[in-house]
């Protein structure tokens, strides 16, 4: 099979990304036949590895964050991902950052570097279905990293927060369930 025909037949299940069982069906082809055209189509730039057993078509831009959230179900983008991307926060992260109720993981999905921790099930809410993934909405973004860092397990600087945006009274409701302690740095973020 030729790459070009290979493209054709990926392209018409229009999916972000293709694990090697995936590959097989599609192209009706057999493990010893698939290793080495996905070496040769690799080479030539016609696929993309993100990681061992896990493939996609060469494109321009690659919406890694789309493609992480898909590959480690249920999950949405929050913490510093998703603050940066509202402009809550200036910086833009190195780590594409997750919340999950399953064991938080570590994974490099081709050079970059993605991070799912793990939230309890009680605190899995408050997040939206927009540009094709799961994504907090500014003030649950805010709420998870605050439990973060009340927990000791992150560190922002909150002076350098823009909070102009926030819906306080969103975020006060939202943090009612989480611990005492998140529940304190937001009011004194809301007192503001």
């Amino acid at each position: 099979m030729t790459g070009t025909e290979a493209v054709k037949k990926l392209e018409e299940f229009k999916k972000d990304y293709y694990t090697i069982g995936d590959l097989k069906k599609i192209l009706d082809i057999s493990d010893e036949s698939l290793r080495g055209q996905l070496s040769r189509w690799c080479k030539k730039g016609i696929l993309i590895r993100l990681r061992k057993g896990v493939y996609t078509l060469y494109r321009e831009n690659i919406n890694y964050e789309k493609i992480a959230n898909q590959i480690y179900y249920p999950s949405y983008l929050s913490f510093e991902s998703a603050l940066s991307r509202y402009g809550i926060l200036s910086q833009i992260p190195y780590t594409i950052t997750f919340a999950t109720p399953k064991k938080p993981k570590k994974i490099l999905l081709g050079d970059t570097q993605v991070e799912y921790t793990k939230i309890s099930n009680k605190f899995y809410f408050g997040y939206v279905f927009e540009e094709e993934m799961y994504i907090a909405s500014p003030e649950k973004a805010l709420v998870d990293s605050l439990y973060l860092v009340s927990k000791g397990k992150k560190v922002l600087d909150i002076k350098e927060l823009y909070l102009k945006n926030i819906d306080k009274n969103k975020l006060l409701e939202f943090s009612k369930i989480f611990p005492k302690n998140t529940r304190d740095l937001v009011k004194s973020i809301t007192a503001k």
